[in-house]
């Protein structure tokens, strides 16, 4: 499969990445913060100008699926799932872990893929280096997290994070993270169900005294 659009609204960035032919294309936007619901579609047509590419002609359509912002993700996650159910074609779910993982999943050594969670708390999972998952995404302390750098693994985000002061954390680049992981998954076969990763639940939820 040649043509595909992948999209990623799960942080405070946009990503996006259209392939025609083989030939890539990508926007980036560095600070949406809450504005995904505006800034997705006008993004995606620009985008599929660039690469003169038109939704029906593309063979699939990607989405990140957490972990992240509730509303980034879910947004995201809507976007796509009309675009496949309105033209009939397959949706592949990438999370944010797979876009910091398949950056440098060429080196040796195990990767250790960080989202800042807030308070000391970050959401993160952990890569070999052929891209199998060796710690499963999980809602970690930052003790946890130089424990587990301190038992090998290598620390990796797409963001500047508190832990920073702290431990080495190489910062890799989302476009080029969702481009390889949307290629490598596809690949792969990776087809299916858009189904939101919710590590923990929302503040909104944990506010009501949920656990």
């Amino acid at each position: 499969m040649k043509n595909f659009l992948a999209i990623d609204t799960s942080g405070n960035y946009f990503t996006a990445v259209a392939s025609k032919d083989g030939e890539i294309f990508t926007s980036y936007i560095s600070d949406c913060a809450m504005q995904h619901s505006v800034s997705l579609l006008p993004a995606i047509d620009e985008l599929l100008l660039r690469a003169n590419l038109r939704l029906e002609d593309c063979d699939f359509f990607a989405s990140v699926v957490g972990a992240g912002s509730f509303t980034g993700i879910r947004i995201g996650i809507s976007a796509v799932k009309g675009f496949c159910s309105a033209l009939g074609k397959p949706a592949l779910p990438v999370t944010s872990f797979d876009v910091l993982a398949y950056n440098t999943l060429d080196r040796d050594g195990k990767k250790l893929c960080l989202i800042d969670a807030g308070h000391g708390y970050y959401y993160a999972c952990g890569y070999d280096e052929t891209g199998k998952i060796v710690f499963p995404p999980a809602y970690v302390s930052e003790t946890e997290v130089l424990d587990l750098h301190a038992n090998g693994y290598a620390l990796l985000s797409s963001t500047s994070l508190p832990l920073s002061e702290k431990a080495n954390i190489q910062t890799v680049d989302p476009v080029e993270g969702l481009k390889n992981a949307t290629l490598a998954l596809s690949e792969k076969g990776n087809f299916g169900e858009l189904t939101a990763l919710y590590i923990r639940k929302s503040s909104a939820e944990l506010n009501q005294g949920g656990k």
